[in-house]
């Protein structure tokens, strides 16, 4: 298993969630809930730069049957920005997330809050679900998880 903090970012159209691991990759916590919009690729980087990450994890929203879903595209075009934005050395892969929100909304219920009154933090522990999933899956297998997105360089 590789060491190093890694971020979790679960993508959708008004908000974004994030997640952060342990320094050893073993458990994901929330970070914060960003607005979608200006500064979001900066506010999330800016995360990464000051916890020292070593790669963001981006969940990929496939359909059951994984396939590419409505919102898969924008997740692969954000996962390009932040690639693209990044510093030298900080991995961007894209992740498996099915079920991450569902997820969520269920822990949320289950821990007595409501999905209307917790709409930003079903967004944090979606990330924390994308993200420690990859984290399981890295430890079980012994390699990266998902696919690395390549900055385009120009």
């Amino acid at each position: 298993m590789r060491t190093g903090v890694r971020l979790g970012v679960d993508v959708g159209r008004a908000r974004i969630g994030v997640a952060r691991s342990d320094a050893h990759g073993l458990l994901a916590l929330p970070v914060e809930t960003v607005r979608r919009g200006d500064g979001d690729v900066a506010a999330i980087l800016t995360h990464a730069a000051e916890l020292e990450a070593v790669e963001i994890v981006v969940g990929l929203p496939l359909s059951l049957r994984g396939v590419d879903t409505a919102s898969t595209g924008d997740a692969r075009a954000f996962a390009a920005r932040l690639a693209d934005a990044s510093a030298p050395g900080v991995a961007v892969r894209l992740v498996d997330e099915r079920l991450s929100t569902v997820s969520a909304q269920q822990a949320l219920r289950g821990a007595g809050r409501t999905t209307r009154g917790s709409r930003g933090i079903v967004d944090q522990v979606a990330a924390v679900i994308i993200l420690q999933h990859a984290l399981d899956a890295e430890r079980a297998g012994g390699s990266p998880p998902g696919t690395a997105v390549v900055p385009d360089g120009g």
